[in-house]
């Protein structure tokens, strides 16, 4: 019993292996029926199913949980996905790193354009480069303000698990949580 505390991690690394293990199985199924190179690979995540045309690499699919539910991803603007992937950020990690692909892929200097869009509050100036404010630091993790030390610790933890840069996540996003808690903490 006093072992089990300690397994839990390998344990929830274990059941997102098996379900990366599944979904890679399921795209090589669908690829081999495909014959030659066509084909396509869908990918399902909390709020996210995603389809990957494996011939011209083009990705589309529709939100299905959250305000964007229902909607075409590829009908909502770049200020509609940036505030898409922070719901994903604080609620399901493997549905904001499919968004960060998809945006990387079809909105190619959206980092850029999304901090330069976000001067006037409009919620993307989370991406902009420089310094950044408490009131940002607490959306990056997704805290209300007045937020206790132990709640700071603990939402940069909860974040920073599923998106280390070791563990397979972004660089980037890695980054901005760690300046958030660094903003919010005075380090």
């Amino acid at each position: 019993l006093l072992a089990l505390p300690a397994l839990l991690p390998w344990f929830l690394r274990l059941r997102s292996a098996a379900r990366m293990a599944k979904n890679f199985s399921r795209m090589a199924s669908q690829g081999a029926g495909a014959g030659g190179g066509g084909g396509a690979s869908d990918l399902k995540t909390e709020y996210l199913h995603m389809s990957l045309d494996h011939e011209s690499g083009a990705m589309s699919g529709e939100v299905i949980k959250g305000s964007y539910g229902g909607r075409r991803i590829e009908t909502l603007s770049l200020d509609e996905l940036v505030d898409l992937l922070k719901t994903c950020w604080r609620e399901d990690q493997p549905s904001a790193q499919v968004l960060e692909a998809y945006l990387d892929r079809v909105h190619g200097g959206w980092r850029r354009r999304a901090g330069a869009a976000g001067g006037g509050g409009g919620g993307a100036s989370d991406f902009g480069e420089g310094a950044m404010s408490r009131e940002e630091a607490f959306r990056v993790l997704g805290l209300e303000p007045g937020a206790s030390q132990k709640e700071i610790k603990e939402a940069h933890h909860r974040l920073i698990a599923g998106l280390h840069p070791d563990h397979g996540g972004s660089d980037y996003l890695a980054a901005k949580i760690n300046q958030a808690k660094d903003v919010l903490l005075g380090d």
